[in-house]
C-alpha cells in the first residue's frame, strides 16, 4: 500500500508521507460511504451498494490511469483498497440512519478527499512527463470522476456540475500546485499550502453556497 503511493509522491519526507496516507484512506473511505448513501437513496440491493462504493471511491483514479496510460492501475496491485472500500459501503448500510448526525464531518473530510485526489493526479501525470495542462486535467479527473460516475449509475445529473463549488475547487488546487512548482517553492511547502488552500475553499464555498453562473434554456425546437 505504502508503495503504490510511495511512487506519486517521492519527495515527500517520512511524516508528511504516512499523514498523506491517512488522509488518502480516509478519502476513499468517505467518498466510498458517500456512494452507499446515493444507492439506499435510489433503494439498491447490498450488490448495487458495494458496485457503486467502489466506483465512487477508486473510480477517478482508474479513470486517470487509463486516460495516462499509467498501468497496472493501483488497486489492481493492492486489493487491500479494494476490500475497505466495498467494507466501508457495507457498513454504511448499517450506519445510515445515523449518518445526518455526522453530515458535518463527513463533508470535511470530502473536501480533505477532494485535494488529496486532486494533489495524487497531478502527481502521477508529472512522473509520467506530461504538459501542464493534462496535469491538472489528471488532478481533476482524479478529484471528481468518481462522484460523476456515482451520480450517472444512480441516475441523476452529476452534483458537480449544478451545485456548489466542487471540480472548480479541484480546478483551482491543481493549479496552484503547477504554479509553486514552477516558482521553486519547496516540495512540502507547497503540498502544505494546497491543502489549507483547497480544504478553506470547499468549507468556505459550502458554507456561503457559492456557485457558478447556470445555464438554462428551455424552449422546444419542434
Amino acid at each position: 500500500m505504502l508503495d503504490s503511493l510511495a511512487r506519486f509522491f517521492p519527495p515527500l519526507a517520512s511524516l508528511q508521507f504516512d499523514l498523506l496516507l491517512v488522509i488518502y484512506l480516509v478519502a476513499i473511505t468517505a467518498e466510498a460511504m458517500s456512494g452507499a448513501l446515493a444507492a439506499g437513496r435510489r433503494n439498491m440491493d447490498v450488490f448495487g451498494v458495494a458496485v457503486i462504493a467502489f466506483v465512487t471511491a477508486l473510480g477517478g483514479g482508474t479513470i486517470r490511469d487509463v486516460v495516462l496510460g499509467n498501468f497496472p492501475i493501483g488497486w489492481t496491485q493492492h486489493p487491500e483498497y479494494v476490500y475497505l472500500v466495498i467494507l466501508a459501503g457495507l457498513a454504511t448500510t448499517l450506519l445510515a440512519r445515523f449518518m445526518h448526525h455526522l453530515k458535518s464531518i463527513f463533508l470535511m473530510l470530502d473536501a480533505l478527499g477532494l485535494v488529496a485526489f486532486s494533489l495524487i493526479g497531478c502527481n502521477v501525470a508529472l512522473q509520467l512527463d506530461y504538459p501542464p495542462l493534462v496535469v491538472i486535467m489528471a488532478g481533476m479527473l482524479t478529484g471528481i470522476c468518481g462522484g460523476i460516475l456515482r451520480d450517472v449509475l444512480c441516475n441523476q445529473v452529476p452534483v458537480v456540475f449544478c451545485r456548489e463549488l466542487y471540480a472548480s475547487v479541484s480546478l483551482c488546487v491543481c493549479a496552484l500546485f503547477l504554479v509553486l512548482r514552477q516558482v521553486g517553492i519547496d516540495a512540502d511547502l507547497n503540498m502544505a499550502a494546497c491543502f489549507a488552500a483547497g480544504f478553506s475553499f470547499r468549507m468556505l464555498a459550502l458554507r456561503f453556497s457559492w456557485q457558478l453562473p447556470t445555464f438554462s434554456y428551455q424552449q422546444r425546437w419542434d
